[in-house]
């Protein structure tokens, strides 16, 4: 695989709108027939667009969040489910640039320089709640780990070079508050125990590849293991970073939710009560395009707004700056998921009836969207960012804030 090296993030963002120009003609297609895309992303591997924030040091543009966050609302915007396949990539990249070793960071941020791409598994179904891992890795008496366990929800991992495994350490002293202490290993997709299932069959978001990942005596060396539990002992932007990512695809589904309604209303008939000769003419329509464009501006400035506040966080991580870019990057994400999901209800309303024809598949704006915000509730974002409102309650550092 041969891969652009991108130098700033102008030319990160210039190259997400060149490929979104492209991926945008196959979207519905590819929704519809469920067709993998494996070939756009080899093309967004060959256009640098998975090494965006390898350091200075090793190589990389290091470019900024808000490049960043942008390059994630552009692509989001033209395919959704291709959008949010590199989000883990970048996130365990952001945990590699914490708490890797100089030696780790130099293999693994060259390998995504190269173009090749990372993929989470993290989540189980088993557990109570998804902070609940059953996945063990543990020693296997001769300086290496084995790691044996299940996964789900394992966005991008069809599609990539490596998988990063959360896993528990049983045999380490947990923390203390008891719970057991975590790692993450950096592990070949195709590596002796790795199965990866196709049986993602969501609603939406229906090519990411996020299914099951099987690991039976999975060998791993002990230099591609990086502690996560650590990440949270002290002030980062690991939480925000992540969670700003997650914002961006819901601005890019709200933004194209809107420019297809818009495109649907110089088809649409105007209705009769309304006297008007063409649809966009008919006040009340006029009226709800209005306040759908107030709703989805508002949100991408809130996204501006909070990935300035991650990159404030990332330069000078302390608890005043990573408590912003925590509370204002759920303020983003609770405005983000709001819009995408109004966005793509209301299109059929300003389609009117020929929206809900089957061949047009406007669904897929409204299903990509509900799909997606469910990865995290909303409802507890607004409790904290009120707690800190009210009370200046700092917010949990878990990596969801």
């Amino acid at each position: 695989m041969s891969a652009t090296v991108i130098r700033t993030g102008d030319q990160a963002v210039a190259a997400a709108r060149d490929l979104a120009a492209r991926l945008a003609e196959g979207a519905s297609a590819r929704d519809l027939d469920r067709r993998l895309p494996h070939a756009e992303l080899d093309a967004l591997s060959e256009a640098g667009i998975f090494g965006l924030t390898v350091p200075a040091r090793f190589g990389g543009a290091d470019v900024p969040v808000t490049a960043l966050a942008e390059v994630f609302r552009l692509i989001a915007a033209a395919d959704p489910s291709i959008g949010q396949i590199p989000h883990s990539h970048f996130v365990f990249l952001e945990a590699l640039r914490l708490r890797g070793t100089e030696a780790q960071q130099a293999r693994f941020f060259a390998e995504a320089l190269a173009g090749r791409r990372f993929a989470n598994a993290q989540s189980e179904r088993s557990g109570r709640t998804i902070t609940d891992d059953a996945t063990t890795l543990t020693p296997d008496g001769a300086g290496g780990f084995v790691l044996d366990g299940e996964k789900f929800y394992a966005t991008g991992s069809l599609f990539a070079h490596w998988l990063v495994v959360r896993a528990v350490l049983p045999h380490e002293a947990p923390t203390p508050s008891g719970a057991l202490r975590k790692a993450v290993a950096y592990i070949p997709a195709d590596a002796p125990g790795v199965t990866i299932e196709d049986d993602w069959d969501a609603l939406g978001q229906r090519t990411t590849g996020s299914g099951t990942v099987r690991l039976a005596r999975v060998a791993v060396p002990a230099d591609a293991v990086v502690p996560y539990t650590e990440i949270f002992d002290v002030p980062t932007a690991y939480g925000s970073f992540a969670q700003v990512l997650h914002a961006a695809l819901d601005a890019g589904i709200a933004r194209a939710a809107l420019t297809e309604a818009v495109r649907q209303v110089a088809r649409a008939r105007p209705w009769f009560e309304s006297g008007a000769d063409r649809a966009a003419e008919d006040p009340l329509l006029v009226q709800q395009a209005g306040e759908l464009e107030i709703t989805v501006r508002a949100a991408e400035a809130l996204l501006r707004e909070a990935a300035e506040a991650v990159d404030a966080a990332r330069t000078a991580p302390d608890e005043t700056t990573t408590v912003h870019a925590s509370v204002t990057t759920a303020v983003a994400k609770v405005a983000t998921a709001r819009a995408c999901v109004e966005a793509s209800s209301a299109l059929f309303e300003l389609a009117g009836t020929r929206g809900a024809l089957a061949g047009l598949n406007l669904s897929r704006y409204w299903r990509d969207a509900r799909t997606h915000t469910l990865h995290d509730p909303s409802r507890w974002k607004v409790q904290h960012i009120g707690r800190h409102l009210l009370d200046g309650a700092a917010p949990p550092r878990h990596g969801l804030l």
